[in-house]
C-alpha cells in the first residue's frame, strides 16, 4: 500500500512540474493577463520615455555616423585596428587579414599568428593590426598608445623594406 502512495505522489509532483514549466513557456504568448493589470504588450514597451535626470555624455552627429570615408590602398592610407578585449575584436582582426577579398590577398602561413598584408604595387602594409604586425606598440595598447607608436613603427617598417634589396 505504501509502494502505491508513493508512486501516486510522485506522479503528481512530476505533473505539477510538468504544469509549471508549461506555463512558464507558453503561458506568456497567451493572453491570459498579467499581474499588474496591464495587457501583455503594453508591458513589453520595446522604446520607453527616457529618464529626465538621464544626461547624454556622447553626443555623434548623424553627419557623423553616415559620413563615407575613401581607402586608397595603392596610396599611403593605413588602417589602423585598435584591438579592444572582450568585444570580438579578436575575431574582427582574424577575419581582416583572412576573408576580405582583395587585390593581392593577406599571404597567411600556417602555425604563424601573423599575416603579411602588402599594397597591390609594393611591399608596405595597409594594414596595421595585431594579427599584420604583431604588437608592434605594446600589449592591448589603447588610442594614445597607438597614435604615438604607430607613425615610427611603420617609417621603421618601410626604411628597413627600402634596404633590402630587391
Amino acid at each position: 500500500m505504501v509502494e502505491r502512495t508513493s508512486k501516486f505522489l510522485l506522479i503528481v509532483a512530476i505533473s505539477v512540474c510538468f504544469m509549471l514549466i508549461l506555463y512558464q513557456y507558453v503561458g506568456p504568448g497567451l493572453s491570459l493577463g498579467s499581474p499588474s493589470g496591464r495587457s501583455y504588450s503594453e508591458e513589453l514597451d520595446l522604446f520607453p520615455t527616457p529618464d529626465p535626470h538621464y544626461v547624454k555624455k556622447y553626443y555623434f552627429p548623424v553627419r557623423e555616423l553616415e559620413r563615407e570615408l575613401a581607402f586608397d590602398m595603392k596610396g599611403e592610407d593605413v588602417i589602423v585596428f585598435l584591438h579592444i578585449q572582450k568585444t570580438g575584436g579578436t575575431t574582427f582582426g582574424r577575419h581582416l587579414v583572412q576573408n576580405v577579398r582583395l587585390e593581392v590577398p593577406c599571404d597567411c602561413r600556417p602555425g604563424q599568428k601573423k599575416c603579411t598584408c602588402y599594397r597591390p604595387n609594393r611591399r608596405e602594409t595597409w594594414l596595421f593590426s595585431r594579427f599584420s604586425t604583431g604588437w608592434s606598440c605594446g600589449l592591448h595598447a589603447d588610442w594614445t598608445e597607438l597614435t604615438n607608436c604607430v607613425p615610427g613603427v611603420l617609417d621603421r617598417r618601410e626604411s628597413a623594406a627600402a634596404k633590402t634589396p630587391r
